[in-house]
């Protein structure tokens, strides 16, 4: 029973690890974009394991190359002998990277890519100096929370690095806020001149950033502002790193990787989430220069392991079969054009935003911007009795965050659409 799991889960697990709803669920099984619990009980997932089951549950094509790879015996061997399905994996997200003669580092989780990118890029810029974002989220390990500008999410306040912020695109609060997209951008490239000449050494190592921030609730730039930055980063010889955890793999629609939005080119790009499709695989890609800025031998004991680089070949071959990242752009477009028409002008809705199937609504109490957790946490249950899995997340956990399969339906867009708006309409107090 549910009930008795739950109890046993807090009994044995640390209470700092969440679980959703007031009602904890447990999801028992699932095919497409649908997943089933305990109790029967079926739900439209528009959250995929926190934007991690990209192409849905039980595909096919997925499950024959694990079994294929289970079926010879060799689950594990260790990167000290050759795994073909690794390199072949390794060949196609180099190419697929943008980076010119790029090299591939596979970890186990988006966390140590960014630990591992941030190691590259302050042994190769012998500095432990880091620009990071407020707002932003890289992960729980040590360095990686240390450049993590949300509270919510900093375990620690201890920091190996030495870190420096930047302004985050958000346009509901904030110093920026008020601006139009353009000086918006020209001022965010102000302010890092000034954070460069007042709050480092100079010999900074690298900037780290999101395209669209996930846990910060999908909060985002103005395009061209990471081309404002690269343009001042190059002056210095400051490296960038390009955090496409949870946007890359074509998430929003109009590009392959969230960072093409702004015209500029990486040297360090983390993945993770959708690549494995549930299996655990993650890394970062970047120059071959920089990427073989380490001085001794390292290497990850089940990074980009047999299993879970069977999954990255079948889940990479198929979003591009079937140009899933079109489908984002589509069906996204249904889901962001639906919401603001039938909630966008509440005035407990600050704003609908994100890019593809990378969607936020943010609330905030009537004629204010003042954040209403209350109110998303309201919408977030009645969701769910609608039929429809969700996330939260902001800084102020004010956002619902929508992150759907990749291969969501037209049809089941629709669906989930009627069912967050009835929740939004319902919890505001609007009459149907």
């Amino acid at each position: 029973m549910t009930d008795d799991l739950l109890a046993r889960h807090r009994a044995v697990l640390p209470s700092w690890m969440p679980l959703y709803y007031a009602e904890p669920i447990e999801l028992v099984s699932g095919s497409g974009r649908r997943v089933t619990d305990a109790q029967g009980r079926s739900y439209l997932d528009f959250f995929g394991g926190v934007l991690t089951n990209m192409i849905g549950y039980d595909i096919p094509e997925i499950r024959e190359a694990v079994e294929r790879q289970l079926a010879t015996g060799i689950v594990h061997t260790s990167t000290l002998y050759l795994i073909r399905q690794q390199v072949e994996l390794a060949e196609k997200i180099a190419q697929r990277s943008g980076i010119p003669d790029a090299r591939v580092f596979f970890t186990n989780s988006g966390t140590e890519a960014n630990e591992a990118a941030l190691l590259v890029a302050t042994n190769h810029r012998r500095s432990h100096q880091v620009l990071a974002v407020r707002n932003s989220y890289h992960g729980r390990s040590y360095a990686a929370m240390g450049v993590t500008g949300n509270r919510n999410w900093s375990a620690s306040g201890l920091n190996p690095l030495q870190v420096a912020w930047l302004h985050s695109g958000d346009r509901v609060r904030g110093l920026l806020a008020r601006l139009s997209p353009d000086e918006q951008v020209d001022a965010a490239v102000e302010d890092l001149r000034e954070v460069l000449a007042t709050q480092t050494a100079g010999d900074v190592a690298a900037l780290i950033a999101e395209p669209i921030q996930g846990v910060g609730g999908f909060v985002h730039p103005p395009d061209g502002l990471f081309a404002g930055w690269k343009k001042v980063l190059d002056e210095h010889g400051i490296l960038f790193i390009a955090d496409e955890v949870q946007t890359g793999w074509g998430r929003t629609g109009e590009h392959f990787w969230g960072y093409q939005a702004h015209g500029v080119t990486p040297d360090l790009l983390t993945f993770a989430k959708g690549i494995g499709n549930g299996f655990a695989l993650a890394g970062v890609v970047g120059r071959a220069e920089v990427l073989e800025s380490v001085a001794a031998i390292s290497f990850s004991t089940f990074g980009g392991n047999p299993i879970s680089t069977a999954a990255g070949n079948v889940v990479l071959d198929y979003l591009l079969e079937h140009d899933l990242q079109a489908n984002a752009a589509r069906v996204g477009a249904i889901l962001a054009d639906g919401l603001r028409s039938a909630v966008g002008g509440l005035d407990c809705v600050a704003e609908v935003r994100g890019k593809g199937l990378m969607l936020g609504v943010e609330f905030v109490r009537p004629g204010t911007s003042e954040p209403d957790p209350a109110l998303t946490n309201r919408v977030f249950e009645a969701a769910r009795e609608g039929g429809l899995l969700a996330g939260k997340g902001g800084l102020h956990g004010n956002v619902l965050r929508m992150g759907p399969p990749l291969t969501l339906t037209e049809e089941e867009a629709l669906e989930g659409l009627a069912i967050l708006v009835d929740a939004i309409r319902s919890c505001a107090g609007v009459a149907a």
